[in-house]
């Protein structure tokens, strides 16, 4: 079990730490279109972040305890899982760490996924300070299939979407398995924003006057009036459709095998991989035919560009297991990659003038590989306790790397247009300097192009005895070696479960952690032409804006000026303690307090711009550049909280009945809050910054404070008797806030959502199930900080999908 070496079989209430365990199917019967969002339905600790913005709206974070992906560890067997080359940058979490994919996991390969919920950094690395989720792969034989089909409630795009699902599992000779798993999936690229209230699409910008379009378009005043009176009546027929984001379109297939053979008594050897691939399509906000990123020739109407993703991601591992010598050893070698490219179906770079591309087959490029290599060895000793000592010790030695690789020069040279008569119809921007970077894009010049690599180098001991037969006591320690300067850090743990009765036990764990910076959060620099939150003077309020960022490196010359610095790396300790009441075999509760204090976090500075800050870029060659971003060591923060989860079964004459309640309470807290860089200060002290720019503002705060909900609820029943099942699961997410940079704060009430589940044996190999997941079609408040012109916004940062309702029907087969 996840959190123990060697030893024998212990149940979830045994366990010295929180565990949950889901079974595969379950997974399946939450009908979930993605894995991450499946999981967090099943548990209460965990929160999917929905981002439905942008280039990254494929990489949806999964929390854990309220701390970012960062801080869990993904296992595959056991195995460490490599991470994705994209790095999070949403409402919830804009550290820029490069997370775990758990979306390119085949679901069908999964028999079991067992969570710890307890820091275990001295058992399997330093960067598993919120805990561990184990993937088990399925080793059964047989043949199965399902197909599900489901629809979305709501929408304005492709609200369909369906999955495939195929496994085969054959003994390997007399003594071993192979499994074959393979998905393929579609989900419809859907979008649900409210009506842009910003009207003016064809129409005189607000800050052109009539004088101003008159001289630079060479044209009468009276013939601008009447240009104004002609648009005005073509803006009143628009639809107000002002953006397409949300659910991205997604085409993707995983594959997957899980094999193992028993060579002799005493050695086994096994494999397994995964190979996946996943095309993206993602909206963005509508590009008006009157503002300064569009020609008439190309869009006379306007047009709403793409982003377009072409991802690969692969996993293999070989080992050998055995006992030699009384000691039972493993010896493994894993290597992952994931690899994508960015490029654009529709998209223009203004600046390139009305007969530049319209499309762009290579904008950016990222890869991240990561090859461990492990060996773990463990043994009992009788040394005249209750029950043998264990002893296990291992090594592990890790090649991580980051690599970046710029596109079409097209994309990135310099260039400029300035609008000349009859490049829009109305002329309204004669003048002025068309946007400068491709639309929507992330553009990765050579300046940007990134190369980083680190060797990790690692051992560990781990001890577990019974002074007596009730009392479990567990000790271990790591240390180890990061080659680029992040460190050479030792963590202990030291856990224990004492039994007072067969009814009743305590439970406790203290420990240290270390996490090295990502490689993506010290070697990453991009041009981001996309939007952002930005206070707007003129109307007091955080609105969705059109920028040209830049996110510089920390150790750059350009950072430094910023205020930037090398990173350090972030230090932890946590505690716990708890208890596992069981007075039946059929009934179990469990309720585990934690505490998580870490130093020097990570995150992402404010939007930085005004005139002080364009003067230092314009200097450094970034013409056209509005605002800069890095990432830096912010904040210390405490985090305090508690899971309690209940579960009874019952098997009769009116079938067999479940019934599971689980609850969180998490809250983290900022101790130490960072200072303003002198470098954004004037000679007399004053700042650089812009109305509206922070260095570490509220957005920045709340995304660690209160963005996440503090509680979290689930309640799951499920009955099954002879050819019917049915599943009810309800969860209630407490109340958030989003917070923005300069204090307009915006709240977001408690929601109930609720999945229903029914499933028909229709013979002894075929099951039909019809569903909905959020059957009642709740949404999230629009209380966010949206865009009049967009739409865009407003439904916040969710903790659930904010799509609403998806009902869908699978059909089951297995022999």
């Amino acid at each position: 079990m996840t959190g123990l070496r060697g030893g024998p079989a212990r149940t979830v209430a045994e366990s010295p730490a929180p565990i949950d365990v889901v079974g595969g199917d379950k997974l399946g019967g939450t009908g979930a279109a993605e894995f991450g969002d499946a999981l967090t339905k099943l548990l209460p600790a965990l929160n999917f972040g929905a981002t439905n913005a942008g280039v990254f709206s494929i990489v949806r974070p999964v929390t854990n305890r309220g701390l970012s992906p960062a801080y869990t560890l993904v296992l595959v067997n056991g195995k460490r899982r490599h991470n994705s080359a994209f790095l999070t940058n949403s409402p919830q979490d804009s550290s820029g760490v490069n997370a775990v994919d758990l979306d390119l996991i085949p679901a069908s390969a999964i028999a079991r996924i067992e969570v710890l919920k307890d820091s275990a950094a001295a058992q399997y690395g330093t960067d598993a300070i919120a805990g561990v989720i184990n993937i088990q792969l399925d080793k059964s034989e047989g043949f199965d299939a399902s197909y599900r089909y489901g629809r979305q409630f709501v929408g304005n795009g492709d609200r369909d979407s369906w999955q495939g699902q195929i496994g085969y599992g054959a003994k390997l000779g007399d003594r071993g398995f192979i499994r074959l798993s393979a998905d393929v999936r579609k989900r419809g690229g859907n979008w649900w924003n409210l009506p842009a209230t910003d009207t003016n699409i064809y129409g005189r910008p607000a800050n052109r006057s009539i004088a101003q379009v008159a001289t630079t378009a060479g044209v009468t005043a009276a013939q601008v009036q009447a240009n104004s009176e002609a648009a005005s009546a073509r803006n009143a027929a628009w639809n107000r459709d002002g953006a397409h984001n949300g659910d991205p379109e997604v085409k993707a297939f995983n594959l997957a095998y899980n094999a193992e053979l028993e060579v002799t008594e005493h050695l086994t050897l096994y494999s397994f991989a995964t190979y996946g691939e996943r095309d993206a399509q993602i909206g963005n906000n509508f590009r008006r035919p009157n503002g300064l990123a569009n020609f008439t020739a190309l869009f006379p109407d306007g047009y709403y560009p793409l982003n377009n993703i072409a991802e690969k991601d692969l996993q293999f591992l070989f080992g050998g297991r055995g006992e030699f010598g009384g000691w039972h050893a493993d010896l493994s070698s894993t290597y992952g990659q994931n690899r994508s490219r960015q490029y654009s179906k529709l998209s223009i770079r203004p600046a390139l003038g009305p007969n530049g591309p319209t499309s762009w087959p290579n904008l950016a490029n990222f890869e991240f590989s990561q090859w461990t290599h492990n060996l773990d060895v463990t043994r009992e000793f009788e040394i005249g306790l209750a029950r043998p000592l264990q002893l296990s010790f291992g090594a592990e030695y890790r090649l991580d790397r980051f690599r970046t690789l710029p596109g079409d020069p097209l994309a990135y040279s310099p260039a400029s247009y300035i609008f000349k008569p009859g490049d829009q119809q109305y002329d309204w921007n004669v003048g002025l300097a068309a946007a400068p970077v491709v639309q929507a894009a992330i553009v990765l010049s050579p300046a940007d192009r990134a190369d980083a690599q680190r060797r990790v180098y690692a051992g560990y001991v781990d001890l577990g005895i019974y002074p007596v037969d009730a009392w479990y006591i567990g000790a271990a320690v790591r240390a180890e070696h990061y080659s680029d300067g992040s460190g050479s850090p030792v963590g202990f743990k030291l856990n224990s479960r004492f039994e007072i009765s067969p009814a009743f036990a305590l439970r406790g764990t203290v420990g240290t952690g270390f996490r090295a910076p990502s490689l993506t959060q010290s070697a990453y620099a991009q041009t981001d032409g996309r939007t952002a939150l930005v206070f707007n003077p003129a109307t007091g309020r955080t609105e969705v804006t059109a920028t040209v960022a830049k996110l510089v490196t920390p150790d750059s010359a350009l950072g430094a000026l910023l205020g930037a610095k090398p990173l350090k790396s972030e230090r932890s300790w946590n505690a716990g303690a708890g208890f596992v009441i069981t007075p039946g075999s059929n009934i179990s509760i469990t309720a585990d307090g934690y505490y998580i204090k870490i130093k020097n976090r990570i995150e992402r500075s404010g939007r930085l711009f005004g005139s002080g800050i364009t003067a230092i870029l314009n200097a450094n060659g970034l013409n056209g550049v509005e605002q800069a971003e890095y990432f830096f060591n912010a904040v210390d923060t405490s985090t305090r909280g508690v899971d309690v989860v209940a579960d009874w079964s019952h098997t009769g004459g009116l079938g067999k009945v479940n019934l599971n309640a689980a609850f969180n309470y998490n809250k983290t807290r900022i101790d130490k809050l960072p200072a303003t860089p002198t470098q954004l200060l004037g000679p007399n002290g004053t700042s650089l910054l812009g109305v509206g720019s922070v260095f570490f503002g509220g957005d920045r705060i709340g995304e660690l404070e209160v963005i996440n909900p503090r509680t979290k609820l689930v309640l799951n029943g499920s009955w099954a008797q002879g050819i019917l099942g049915l599943s009810l699961t309800t969860t209630r997410y407490g109340k958030y806030t989003q917070r923005t940079a300069v204090g307009d704060d915006r709240a977001f009430g408690a929601k109930w959502i609720t999945d229903v589940n029914a499933s028909l044996a229709v013979t002894s190999f075929a099951t039909l199930q019809f569903g909905a997941t959020n059957v009642f079609n709740v949404r999230p408040e629009t209380n966010g900080p949206g865009s009049p012109q967009t739409g865009q916004g407003y439904y916040g940062p969710s903790p659930f999908n904010p799509n609403g309702g998806y009902y869908y029907g699978r059909v089951a087969v297995s022999f």
